[in-house]
């Protein structure tokens, strides 16, 4: 059979024996008419807040997300003014710890439009007059840290993508505050060793999840008065929105996603292949981790995963996730280097890596990236997905390997069944 593996802004394709199980998304209708059901839903929940508003600030995702910031953001924009034209809108990106949003880079995320009318800043989990810190912590022992501008406006919405995330459980909600906003100590310990070794931090899991929980309360505890939340399919389409108490509209967005997301299978594969979502999400190896841990919730110890990731933005910025990796011999010493040093910019991933090291061997398939970089991090390394494919019969010894193929990657969560 012939699939088609998501890879940059365009696909590659691999013909795979008719054994093969494919584990793709449930098809989910796109949303019609979105305008009217968005300006619907801001009116039902905040219209009042909105109006009374002298300072709004609104919350949107960095570049590495699939979030159609310049689908949602106009509609927003428009409604605020005319309802509230005197207020004061900023927009502050919600990079965590990854690396600015260039300027030609918003222009692409916002529109031309939007970033020449509006103040739009990047936020620094570094910089500390950007920050305002109380004299409190979590249960969880994170500082309540974060920008200023959260308790400076009068108004805080959050815009976000409800998908499945490795180990906060869906991203979205919460997660543009804590680690969006946060500052880099607070993000260093929702993030910390601990916390990501704990076997409830994992993709389509809330309840018991520490770094969710933790995330909750760090919210509570700053500022966050409305979310304005989407699910998208597998054509990026707008499938669900969920506007309203940060909360309630998340978990209502969760649900509605593993209608679609929560994808069943039977037995564990010797080979996987799978891809990192295409673009946005593989414009980097660091984010190509996502792929690579939903490959590994399907794979049997011992075996292969190969994963299609174009990389075109190399570490993307991430250069202490290449030191945390580079020169190590096995996956044990990636850890215990992170045990020893944290906390260490990065480590999160560093940290998963390892654990996908232990059960599998990774095969990286990209054009851009180099086979040096790709051994420094302990990966195989393909130019096409056929010649992963005999690199991968090379290192098992079954003569006719189960494979499992999940085109859409980290954006489905495989929930192992009795079919």
């Amino acid at each position: 059979m012939n699939i088609k593996f998501p890879y940059g802004e365009g696909h590659l394709e691999a013909e795979l024996p008719s054994d093969t199980v494919v584990l793709r998304s449930a098809d989910a209708q796109a949303i019609e008419d979105l305008e009217k059901k968005l300006i619907h839903l801001l009116d039902f929940q905040e219209s009042g807040r909105i109006l009374r508003s002298k300072r709004i600030l609104i919350l949107i995702p960095d570049n590495t997300r699939a979030f159609p910031t310049n689908v949602i953001l106009p509609i927003l924009l428009e409604h605020i003014e005319k309802m509230n034209p005197e207020a004061e809108v900023k927009i502050l990106i919600a990079t965590g710890l990854h690396r600015p949003v260039s300027r030609d880079e918003i222009r692409e995320l916002v529109g031309n439009d939007i970033s020449k009318s509006y103040e739009i800043l990047n936020h620094s989990a570094s910089d500390e007059d950007q920050l305002t810190r109380l004299n409190k912590k979590t249960s969880f022992g994170t500082p309540i840290e974060v920008n200023r501008l959260i308790f400076e406006s009068d108004f805080v919405i959050g815009l976000g993508l409800i998908e499945p995330h490795l180990f906060a459980g869906y991203s979205g909600g919460r997660k543009i505050i804590l680690p969006g906003v946060a500052g880099r100590n607070a993000i260093f310990n929702n993030h910390g060793f601990k916390m990501i070794a704990n076997p409830w931090a994992r993709a389509g899991i809330l309840e018991r999840n520490p770094i969710h929980r933790d995330m909750v309360e760090f919210m509570q505890e700053t500022r966050l008065d409305l979310i304005v939340n989407v699910t998208l399919n597998k054509k990026r389409k707008i499938t669900g929105l969920f506007i309203g108490d940060p909360i309630k509209a998340h978990l209502d967005g969760v649900k509605h996603l593993d209608k679609f997301a929560k994808i069943p299978f039977k037995e564990e594969a010797d080979i996987v292949l799978t891809t990192n979502g295409g673009y946005p999400l593989d414009r980097d190896i660091y984010q190509t981790i996502k792929g690579m841990d939903t490959a590994a919730s399907v794979v049997r110890s011992g075996g292969v995963i190969i994963i299609a990731s174009e990389c075109r933005d190399g570490l993307g910025g991430h250069e202490d996730f290449l030191k945390l990796v580079k020169g190590s011999n096995n996956p044990d010493e990636i850890v215990e280097r992170i045990r020893k040093c944290e906390p260490i910019y990065d480590q999160w991933h560093a940290q998963i890596l390892a654990r996908i090291l232990k059960k599998a061997k990774v095969i990286l398939v990209s054009e851009l990236v180099s086979e040096r970089l790709a051994k420094d991090l302990l990966l195989e390394y393909s130019r096409t997905l056929e010649d992963a494919l005999e690199l991968a019969y090379t290192f098992l010894d079954e003569k006719e390997p189960r494979i499992i193929a999940i085109p859409e990657g980290p954006y489905i969560i495989p929930v192992k069944r009795n079919l």
